[in-house]
């Protein structure tokens, strides 16, 4: 990790003044104050006038709104990160987690999952230390095959993106906004980008033509046995590890592991906080980094530079309750300019975002977020985990019977640094049986996943406040900043994630 005390700061935080919007919102408040005055002073001439009370009262209302919106907005801030002065300690970065979830290969098509999938493979992060997980509710075979063809795809497409610093590394974003390579480049660049277009296209070519398919007629054999006569909501535990660096290369491609949780009829599978819970016990014991980036399949990476700006935050806080997650604003890509309709929530995140996160930081927005892993096991920042909270009697009460999974939980919550040792030295591929078992829909059944009572005084672990019908609000058991610390938002230059709003095709 970062030295306790960087000769320079990884980021700072700036106030804005304000000067000419706090003015006029304080005469607004002052003409709101005025009228009120105005209606009290002039009750008894009105005696029980209702149209004067209606006035009355929604006057009142307004103001207390104004007062509400001006105290927002009152201390906005401009928070800046320096990546590079994180990487004089690249060799000390901590791993990083990164899940990606997908729920319908008809409504979330394959292709939009695998463009999230390539934009995080080829950031700028040492591939050693990143692992993605991938998690399919839908158990769809197209997508697990979309995912195997896109792997391929990756071994070419991240050195391409590295090799030449591409800042655009979702493939359909960079050949829709270069539909020709600059005149200017070198001929190598010339023809790896013709390459890289034609072997894109191919596998865009591959993974339509297998949706098109019907799945009665798809071939299930061999690696995909599994999927054969299985139903979405009726079907057990599926992981496959897809890709493994092996060898722990800085410039090779980070594991990728596909999973699709058990699911039964009578058994509530509480929806994408139930598929977070499976990813975290999974990369728990597989990989088991101290932070964790969640992002729905359809927010893919548009800055390769995201977790170095993540990490700024993290290792360069100077007391861990000073960032307990770092949350990426949401905007969409090709909205229209000055976006009339509201769209890209601009107001919403350039105002009130700032100015939240003036008072004690963003709200967790279910995507684009990075999370320290402890927290999720329930351990508050700088609290340290009692003796006998690490026997085995309440670790099974509390994280359940995998006895891998608890050691790798037990070295999570003892650890005092960033920098966890990963205790299974196996390769991913040998956990696949263990990993089986914790994605079961059971696995939580007795035990404090899922959990949402802070009051009692018990453990509440990972995305408790299991979503229904919006599935993207409240959806973590540690939003309150006394348990986790306060959140850190990120607004810089250039976008970090955008999301998808439009069909992704071929170039």
């Amino acid at each position: 990790m970062a030295p306790k005390t960087p000769p320079l700061p990884l980021y700072e935080i700036k106030y804005r003044k304000n000067v000419i919007s706090r003015g006029i919102e304080l005469f607004i408040l002052f003409l709101l104050f005025s009228l009120l005055a105005y209606r009290l002073l002039s009750l008894k001439n009105h005696g029980l006038n209702l149209s004067f009370f209606l006035a009355l009262i929604c006057e009142s209302w307004f103001t207390f709104l104004w007062i509400l919106i001006v105290s927002t907005k009152w201390n906005q801030v401009e928070p800046k990160t320096y990546p590079l002065r994180l990487l004089k300690w690249t060799s000390e970065f901590p791993a990083v987690d990164m899940f990606i979830t997908t729920a319908d290969p008809v409504l979330e098509p394959p292709l939009i999952t695998v463009n999230t999938m390539l934009s995080l493979l080829a950031v700028d992060y040492p591939a050693n230390k990143l692992a993605c997980y991938i998690s399919d509710d839908g158990a769809s075979p197209i997508t697990y095959y979309s995912l195997v063809e896109a792997a391929k795809f990756a071994k070419l497409w991240v050195p391409f993106c590295k090799k030449y610093n591409i800042a655009l590394r979702a493939p359909f974003r960079y050949f829709n906004a270069n539909l020709s390579p600059p005149q200017d480049s070198s001929q190598g660049f010339l023809e790896d980008w013709k390459r890289m277009k034609d072997e894109y296209k191919q596998l865009c070519e591959k993974i339509e033509d297998a949706s098109t398919q019907d799945s009665e007629a798809c071939d299930f054999a061999g690696d995909f046995g599994v999927f054969s006569k299985i139903e979405r909501k009726n079907h057990p535990t599926i992981i496959k590890v897809i890709l493994e660096n092996k060898e722990g290369i800085a410039d090779g491609l980070p594991h990728l592991v596909y999973i699709s949780r058990e699911k039964r009829p009578k058994h509530p599978h509480h929806f994408k906080a139930g598929a977070m819970n499976v990813l975290t016990r999974v990369s728990g014991l597989m990989t088991n980094a101290p932070f964790m980036l969640n992002v729905d399949c359809d927010m893919f990476a548009n800055n390769p530079q995201v977790v170095q700006h993540a990490m700024c935050y993290f290792l360069g806080a100077k007391d861990e309750k000073d960032c307990g997650f770092v949350q990426f604003p949401q905007y969409f890509y090709d909205g229209l300019k000055d976006d009339p309709y509201g769209n890209q929530f601009k107001l919403l995140h350039e105002y009130f975002g700032r100015g939240i996160a003036g008072i004690q930081g963003p709200f967790y927005q279910g995507t684009g977020c990075f999370h320290r892993r402890k927290i999720i096991y329930g351990l508050s920042p700088n609290d340290k985990i009692n003796t006998g909270e690490l026997r085995d009697e309440y670790l099974q009460k509390t994280y359940g019977k995998s006895q891998k999974l608890l050691a790798s939980v037990a070295q999570t919550l003892s650890a005092g640094s960033n920098i966890i040792e990963q205790l299974n030295s196996d390769s991913l591929s040998s956990t696949i049986e263990e990993a089986q078992q914790i994605g079961s829909c059971g696995y939580e059944f007795g035990t404090a996943w899922g959990q949402k009572n802070f009051s009692s005084g018990s453990k509440c672990l990972s995305w408790a406040g299991y979503m229904d019908l919006q599935q993207r609000i409240s959806t973590l058991g540690f939003l309150s900043t006394g348990e986790a610390g306060d959140p850190l938002t990120v607004h810089p230059t250039r976008l970090l994630f955008l999301d998808v709003h439009l069909q992704v095709g071929r170039p």
